[in-house]
């Protein structure tokens, strides 16, 4: 049977807007296995990053529950949920989220050496080269493409090992080809370490190569299955 890595009953989400109290989720019930690829879909709206804020611990729930391996996020202090999101989480913005003045081998390795990892540098080198950027490792942001700065940012995800992979429209600032590059990387570290990957796309060929697709439409799962991708 597989390991629930990751489970969410009846998580809500309501923001203070400039016109009230917004419900951004209505009740979200959802359980993800270890090595699951999982696909997000639906409008705009409809509350797909946000969920995969909750999931990440980026936004904390107003209601219901989010667990990650056995971790309540909702009960947690802030310091307890970094340390959670440091040691079992990676996350790939559509925004690169860079920092400027650090070359590519610094923006990959500072996390790690903040988590108390002694080989930060080499296995930053490590998953650099992994990503096709060995020859970049001193390039600062500004003298990267775009393909090669979300390169790096999946480099700075991927070197930790983490148990789940949350990707945010990840090819959203890139080309056909180099999104087509970047997708076949991530799904490579879902085969390569056993990664969770849950991958939020507009995009219905990129979420086809999930083996799972959930669609939300107004802050609710109406769909969860495979076939939803092909809509």
């Amino acid at each position: 049977m597989s390991e629930t890595i990751l489970s969410l009953e009846d998580a809500r989400l309501t923001l203070d807007g400039n016109a009230g109290r917004v419900d951004i989720l209505n009740g979200i019930t959802l359980d993800v296995s270890r090595g699951e690829t999982l696909g997000l879909i639906g409008p705009s709206g409809s509350g797909k990053s946000s969920l995969l804020m909750l999931i990440g611990g980026l936004e904390r729930a107003t209601g219901g529950q989010v667990s990650v391996l056995g971790h309540d996020l909702t009960a947690l202090g802030e310091d307890a949920l970094a340390r959670v999101r440091r040691q079992h989480m990676g996350v790939v913005f559509q925004s690169f989220h860079l920092i400027p003045t650090m070359t590519a081998l610094e923006n990959v390795a500072t996390p790690l050496e903040l988590a108390g990892q002694t080989d930060a540098f080499e296995r930053a080198t490590e998953e650099l080269s992994a990503v096709g950027l060995g020859g970049r490792l001193h390039h600062y942001p500004s003298q990267m493409s775009g393909g090669e700065q979300q390169r790096v940012a999946l480099a700075r995800a991927a070197a930790p090992r983490p148990d789940i992979l949350l990707a945010d429209e990840p090819t959203g600032n890139l080309d056909a080809t180099t999104g087509a590059a970047i997708m076949d990387l991530l799904f490579g570290l879902n085969e390569k370490y056993g990664a969770t990957l849950i991958l939020v796309t507009h995009a219905p060929e990129l979420a086809a190569r999930c083996g799972r697709v959930v669609r939300l439409t107004d802050g609710k799962i109406t769909a969860d299955d495979t076939r939803a991708a092909a809509e």
